[in-house]
């Protein structure tokens, strides 16, 4: 198996748990947070929504300026899951032009034109595309709970959702 289909079989997987952790997200809640320091839920799930879009861009580079990160409040439930899904297609579109080479040849990411990280592209995949998502949906689906709104199976059963029953 190519690299790059591991990579979108995982993707494609888990993309359907974030998707569930997606929808139960309450459209008058987005301002929430459950500190101030804390993204809000709306800034988190659309964080969540544009990550596959946005990393597999800087993945398609060979040196990448690590850009200046502010998050914008999503407005709805609505934009979240429409920026996932097309988020996702731009995700699958860079990581089918990838072959093996490519992933496996080294990614540069740069501050002010000096090298902060560099790895191979497989590698930053797997920890910003994919391990990084696993980690904010983490975070919102205990925002979710914090919320008393139910939460669904991730890997499991969760108090609220049993697949197994």
């Amino acid at each position: 198996m190519k690299l790059a289909e591991s990579i979108l079989m995982e993707l494609d997987r888990e993309a359907q748990t974030t998707k569930g952790v997606l929808d139960r997200i309450p459209d008058g809640k987005l301002a929430w947070r459950p500190h101030p320091k804390s993204f809000s839920l709306g800034q988190l799930a659309l964080h969540i929504a544009s990550v596959p879009a946005g990393v597999t861009a800087i993945a398609m580079q060979d040196t990448a300026e690590v850009p200046n990160f502010t998050q914008p409040e999503a407005k709805s439930r609505q934009e979240v899951l429409d920026t996932f899904s097309k988020s996702l297609e731009s995700a699958k579109g860079n990581l089918n032009k990838m072959d093996d080479a490519r992933l496996a040849a080294t990614l540069n990411l740069t501050r002010s034109g000096k090298v902060v990280m560099s790895a191979p592209r497989a590698g930053f995949l797997r920890s910003v595309l994919l391990n990084h998502v696993y980690h904010h949906r983490g975070q919102l689906s205990v925002y979710l709970r914090m919320l008393d709104i139910p939460v669904p199976s991730i890997y499991g059963p969760s108090a609220d959702d049993n697949p197994f029953a």
